[in-house]
């Protein structure tokens, strides 16, 4: 009998959904699938292409109010959020197809007549190839966002896709299933499947996937480069972070406020981009802090599914208790804990749901400040200078956003070009504009997804010489 798995609601301990996992059997044809599907599609036209992702997306968005409530039902972010990943969900996938064609066309290399090994008559340009079946493991935290940074773009490309999603939100890959099928997207260019790690890391081992591109934990990072390895085929890693912001002397006090709260608590605080620790410069930290603990005040922690509430339960209660772990372990080395949990009577001890925490008086000898939370949590710490704040925020084994706030963007453009981080904003924070690379560096993992440059690792150079006799 094949191992079940059941998807849990965080909101109440329902089961949401059960089903079997993929046994070899099924593995083996959905390969077999991909890889047959494979020489057809990477021949067809990227207008039909994009006709047909078009398409998809076309009838997710159509039932985009069934879909939010169903990722509240999976993964608790309130049911007055969850509507803007599918906007999001949207917005990047006719972005980047819509600039598939530009990226993906071919390079041509100006004519040297004078060059002795290259006569007149020949022509030289570089190729974009599909690589072939490309896996995609997709995280819980922002199921349709994180999937789509791959999945439209490997198949925009040439390629043909099989996602592996989350237990926790396993009917999102079902719901892409869906979609490309009725938009009649070729049998075999889009499947999913339910696996296990195990399962997981055979098919990463597979010589027929020719990519794999993972979104999640460092330590799920490093078992698919093991499972790679000697292998010879590319592997994207988007791994999460610790991601800093500095507030500066000159910013906008209200308006940094108001954004890195947002920044912070947004999804209870489980988004890979989230600010985790706040640097704010000695001149306006008393200010800052005493603004930004009353606007945590006023967030309602509650039943996702209720329309007031502003911010929902952890994904389950081993997440919320490595949270609770953090803050206790600061607050016994001489941190300061600004909010009473006793507002948000929703926060019960041992449950998954999780009061919003501020934390001062804190510093680097603190797991809080220096390994991931994920979570409703942030400590801010006074600095004197620009530089005791760069020196901070690179104290860091990750590296994926950094945000500063400031009036001054060239002091920020040049600050931000010192930070060891994939990218930097300024009067921003927890956002992904598909027209930029996305990338980590350190422990925030590998490769470049969205932007032109994301369909590079997607694709292979294949370059010609054509000449002509004599």
């Amino acid at each position: 009998m094949r191992k079940q798995i059941q998807l849990v609601s965080p909101v109440d301990g329902s089961i949401v959904a059960e089903r079997e996992l993929a046994g070899d059997a099924e593995m083996q044809t959905a390969i077999g699938a991909a890889d047959a599907a494979f020489d057809a599609w990477k021949q067809t036209g990227i207008e039909q292409r994009a006709a047909l992702c078009h398409k998809a997306i076309d009838i997710m968005r159509d039932n985009a109010a069934e879909l939010a409530e169903e990722i509240t039902r999976m993964m608790g972010r309130p049911v007055l959020h969850s509507p803007g990943e599918l906007r999001g969900l949207e917005q990047r996938a006719r972005y980047m197809i819509g600039i598939a064609d530009q990226s993906l066309a071919d390079l041509a290399i100006r004519d040297d007549s004078e060059s002795v090994n290259n006569p007149p008559g020949y022509s030289r340009f570089i190729r974009h190839e599909p690589l072939g079946p490309v896996l995609v493991l997709a995280p819980w935290n922002y199921p349709y966002l994180t999937a789509v940074n791959a999945v439209i773009p490997a198949l925009m490309a040439g390629n043909t896709v099989i996602l592996k999603h989350s237990k926790q939100t396993l009917l999102c890959a079902e719901r892409f299933a869906l979609a490309f099928s009725a938009a009649g997207l070729p049998e075999g260019a889009f499947q999913f499947l339910h696996l296990d790690h195990h399962s997981t890391a055979k098919l990463v081992e597979h010589p027929a996937v020719r990519f794999v591109s993972f979104t999640g934990s460092v330590s799920g990072g490093k078992a698919v480069e093991r499972a790679a390895a000697g292998l010879f085929k590319g592997v994207a890693l988007e791994l999460g972070g610790k991601d800093p912001a500095y507030v500066m002397r000159d910013a906008d006090l209200d308006f940094s406020v108001e954004n890195l709260v947002d920044g912070v608590y947004f999804n209870s605080g489980q988004s890979c981009c989230g600010v985790e620790r706040i640097y704010v410069h000695q001149a306006i930290y008393q200010p800052f802090v005493e603004r930004f603990v009353d606007a945590v005040k006023q967030y309602r922690l509650g039943n996702p599914l209720d329309a007031d509430t502003t911010l929902g339960p952890m994904v389950n209660d081993g997440a919320a208790e490595f949270v609770r772990a953090q803050i206790k372990q600061a607050c016994d080395s001489g941190a300061t804990a600004c909010i009473d949990a006793v507002l948000f009577p929703a926060d019960r001890p041992g449950s998954n749901y999780l009061a919003p925490q501020v934390l001062v008086d804190v510093d680097h000898q603190m797991a809080v400040m220096t390994q991931e939370s994920f979570g409703p949590v942030v400590g801010i710490m006074k600095v004197k200078d620009d530089a005791q704040a760069l020196a901070l925020m690179n104290d860091s084994d990750y590296g994926l956003t950094a945000s500063l706030w400031t009036r001054d963007d060239t002091r920020a453009a040049e600050l931000g070009r010192q930070l060891q981080t994939g990218t930097v904003f300024m009067n921003r924070c927890d956002y992904l504009d598909p027209a930029l690379a996305w990338v980590g560096v350190k422990d925030s993992g590998r490769g470049c997804s969205l932007s032109s440059l994301g369909y590079q690792q997607l694709t292979r150079p294949k370059s010609f010489y054509l000449r002509q006799p004599g």
